[in-house]
């Protein structure tokens, strides 16, 4: 840059001293003619040979110059020399010399401007190609999407660096997977990704993006992509083009059509693997593709290489987490005579990734339904494991039907343990990608009983559902906010609500409000009025309030679970008193028979009374008052025997000659499922019988005693 500098103060000093000089030259050849002639009008045709010179000079090319010089010097020779008799031969000399100089010096001159002007020239066009190459790396890659990747690299090279440009990629490449590993040359089947003109609809194009096409081995996308990766670019002209196309005589003809005269192929590789090609090509502009235009492209072609890269490797990883999670997650909808439930959820923008939010609907027992909504701190792999282990482990601690409170402090234990292997890994070394991991969670837990319609709720730093009453009022269920899971040391605490028949919980995670539109609190009250104007289902439901709360791009993933209320008729359940006597056996027996058969279950009824003489008999011999039978129609038969020990009972396998300790045993084969649960005064005993008795082996599979 110093040269430079220095080079135009030099040609600034020459232009100078040649202006002085010219000037000289102008007044001594002046003076001469008119002081020996006379003659004003040799005098102006003397001025106009030392002008024309370097008037040509600073307007024409050298060799124009040159010819114009040529021919004033000839012109003032052959008049100054020969046809003016009046000057002496020292004026002759003068005035031929003057003219001569001033010829010399126009042509100096206009060497010097042109060597300035291709000077500048370069340096311009210097500029130009790394203000393009400025704008690819800032524009190339603003995404992790791999089709609006592509695109950004046709945008950048037309109509800065070529008339045409595409981009073709292996269909892996799209789906986030390796592309394949060529070793020899051969066809090969690419996608068109995007494609760019400067002409409106790419008319001299024959592919439209989305099109797929096998390309010859010896075809440009053959030979790029069968190469070594020391082949990087190189540029086709005419002839190329020509031989390209010669086995497809309509796409010939549609190139000659549109006069595509230069083009530059650049193999997209990154990390040793091609993913796909680039072509650019010029049929407006006149000048074809040159070495310089060749590294550019080069250079362009490699940056967007990575970024095409990073975005295939962030749809593998989003593919699969969206994959892991949603297998995780409930799958159809279930059919609970506790409620109705529809849900909905959306992963979060693709330049987020995949996050942790799930949801669950989980049978209970005594017809009773658990509704489950969680959001894991973070995005991707890590959150969507840890999302599966939490419900997993929410499952596992439903099936014991503990109190949303205690379900809870458990899972917040899990948590807690998660967290601290976590930590042990990290300093242990174990590989990661170098990202720190967060383990932590909120959750909402519900238990809904349609017998009672009491509904018991707790949870952990997670946004309080709303309740849409059967009347339209909608109002939000005041929680205890709890702790986030994996900070131990604080209590859960449950409410408990009764629900009319018909009420609607709608359950959701924080990426439903939070939105650029709104804050939170506008999210919420924006919420509740969706929630106010009844829709003819609740899918319907689910639609409209994603519809008029989700920004097209939201940041975070979205689980939204909506569930209306249920009840038991009256007639669906039966409830006793028994007391705590062995006589009262066979009276519950009947009970339970004569319900049976009131409910039009007779063939249901000798299995029935075997599982409550059982219930009923260990509840006497181990537990005491007070019991309480209770019988539930749904689906089948549900039996459930409740007495005031707090001790849960656990199946065995009697030896032969054992008096007791089948009880259970008969009951397990008997029924579907069975199980207890704890209650603020003791335990429930519960069983649910088939009113098809054939569906099970029955007592034939029981042991001899």
């Amino acid at each position: 840059m110093a040269s430079l500098r220095s080079r135009f103060q030099r040609l600034r000093r020459f232009r100078g001293v040649s202006v002085l000089t010219l000037l000289l030259l102008y007044v001594a050849a002046i003076t001469v003619v008119q002081y020996e002639t006379s003659s004003g009008h040799l005098a102006r045709y003397a001025s106009f040979s030392l002008l024309a010179p370097v008037a040509a000079a600073g307007l024409l090319s050298l060799w124009q110059a040159t010819l114009v010089a040529v021919a004033t010097l000839g012109a003032a020779a052959l008049v100054y020399g020969f046809h003016v008799p009046q000057l002496s031969v020292g004026g002759r000399v003068t005035v031929l010399v003057s003219v001569a100089l001033a010829c010399l010096l126009s042509l100096l001159v206009c060497h010097i401007r042109e060597d300035r002007e291709r000077r500048v020239a370069r340096l311009t066009i210097a500029r130009e190609r790394l203000t393009l190459l400025s704008e690819a790396s800032n524009h190339i890659g603003s995404t992790l999407d791999v089709r609006r990747t592509a695109a950004e690299l046709t945008d950048v090279a037309v109509p800065r660096l070529a008339d045409l440009a595409t981009v073709d990629l292996y269909g892996e490449v799209l789906r986030g997977e390796e592309p394949p590993a060529r070793q020899e040359p051969g066809p090969v089947t690419l996608r068109r990704v995007a494609q760019r003109s400067v002409l409106e609809g790419a008319p001299e194009l024959m592919l439209a993006v989305g099109d797929d096409l096998e390309y010859p081995s010896q075809s440009p996308h053959g030979l790029a992509v069968a190469a070594s990766g020391e082949y990087r670019a190189r540029v086709l002209d005419a002839e190329t083009v020509a031989a390209w196309f010669a086995l497809d005589p309509q796409r010939a003809a549609r190139v000659r059509e549109h006069g595509v005269h230069s083009g530059l192929m650049v193999p997209l590789r990154a990390r040793g693997a091609t993913m796909g090609v680039a072509i650019f090509a010029r049929h407006r502009r006149p000048e074809g593709f040159d070495q310089a235009d060749l590294l550019l492209a080069e250079e362009i072609g490699a940056r967007a290489a990575v970024c095409l890269d990073n975005a295939r490797r962030f749809t593998h990883e989003r593919s699969t987490s969206l994959t892991l999670q949603r297998s995780l997650l409930p799958r159809g909808r279930p059919d609970l005579a506790a409620v109705e439930v529809a849900s909905r959820y959306l992963p979060a923008d693709s330049m987020i990734g995949v996050g942790g939010d799930w949801f669950d609907v989980i049978p209970l027992s005594g017809a009773r339904v658990a509704l489950v909504v969680g959001d894991v701190v973070g995005h991707g792999l890590h959150a969507s494991a840890t999302m599966g282990r939490l419900r997993a482990t929410v499952r596992t601690l439903a099936d014991i039907d503990l109190p949303p409170d205690e379900l809870l402090t458990h899972l917040d234990d899990v948590v807690i343990r998660m967290r601290g292997e976590e930590e042990d890994e990290e300093a242990a070394g174990a590989p990661g990608d170098g990202r720190p991991m967060e383990t932590g969670a909120t959750c909402l837990y519900a238990v809904y009983d349609p017998v009672s319609r009491v509904c018991s709720l707790a949870r952990a730093g997670h946004p309080s559902p709303a309740l849409v009453l059967p009347d339209g009022t909608v109002q939000p269920v005041e929680l205890p906010a709890g702790p986030p899971l994996g900070l131990g040391g604080l209590p859960f605490e449950s409410v408990e609500i009764t629900l009319p028949e018909g009420s609607v919980l709608a359950l959701y995670t924080d990426g439903l409000l939070e939105s650029r539109r709104h804050d939170l609190d506008q999210g919420v009250a924006e919420l509740h009025q969706l929630l106010a104007h009844p829709a003819p289902t609740l899918e319907a439901t689910c639609d409209t309030v994603l519809k008029s709360l989700v920004d097209e791009h939201h940041t975070d993933d979205i689980a939204l679970l909506v569930a209306r209320t249920r009840a038991l008729s009256p007639a669906q359940v039966s409830t006793w008193e028994v007391p705590a006597e062995p006589t009262a056996v066979a009276h519950a027996r009947d009970l339970a028979a004569r319900q049976l058969t009131s409910w039009g279950l007779q063939d249901a009824v000798f299995t029935t009374e075997l599982v409550v003489s059982e219930l009923v008999t260990n509840a006497i011999r181990h537990a005491g008052g007070p019991i309480q039978l209770r019988v539930i129609r749904e689906g089948g038969v549900i039996c459930e025997v409740s007495d005031g020990s707090s001790t849960s009972p656990h199946l065995r396998r009697a030896r032969a000659y054992d008096e007791s300790g089948r009880g259970l045993f008969i009951v397990a084969h008997l029924a579907q499922r069975w199980g207890s649960r704890q209650s603020s005064t003791g335990k429930t005993i519960w069983a649910e019988v088939p009113d098809e008795p054939g569906e099970f082996p029955g007592l034939a599979e029981v042991p001899a005693i």
